[in-house]
């Protein structure tokens, strides 16, 4: 009986429900599963920003998932290098990714790899740019009200 490794890769930072439900579509689609929790350094490259949470703890959420059996940190940009490293037979993404550029171009690397590339919905109402631009908001808003502003929807200061 063959073993099915499955590789589930993401930033994971700001862990939401979306995050949840990729890794819990992935567990049931295989018989191991390696989360790849995507370094600082190649979010900067391939996002333009940083994390708001480090590796090392973003890591360790997901290292504690009982639907995780293994967790990568992936430090490299191209995922066929990953591949090489870790030696999975299916890589979960989100169908943001489906009809794309970057996912055709998924599709196709792998395919010369003979890797299946398995789209899960994504998780629309909630993502970590969401939760990035309400902690900003947030964060503008307390800034405001240290000002002198209105701290209550009540009109007390």
């Amino acid at each position: 009986m063959t073993r099915v490794v499955g590789y589930a890769p993401g930033a994971y930072d700001l862990f939401h429900i979306g995050h949840l439900n990729l890794l819990r579509h992935a567990a049931e689609q295989c018989d191991h599963l390696v989360a790849g929790v995507v370094s600082d350094e190649m979010l900067v490259l391939t996002k333009g920003r940083a994390p708001v949470i480090p590796l090392a703890e973003r890591m360790e959420i997901v290292r504690s998932l009982r639907l995780v059996d293994e967790v990568h940190a992936e430090v490299l940009p191209d995922k066929v290098d990953t591949w090489r490293q870790v030696g999975f037979d299916v890589i979960f993404k989100g169908d943001d990714w489906r009809g794309t550029e970057k996912g055709r171009r998924l599709e196709r690397d792998f395919a010369a790899v003979g890797v299946e590339v398995r789209y899960f919905p994504y998780t629309v109402h909630t993502s970590s740019t969401a939760l990035r631009r309400a902690l900003l908001a947030l964060e503008a808003g307390a800034a405001r009200d240290h000002r002198g502003g209105v701290l209550a929807g009540d009109g007390r200061r």
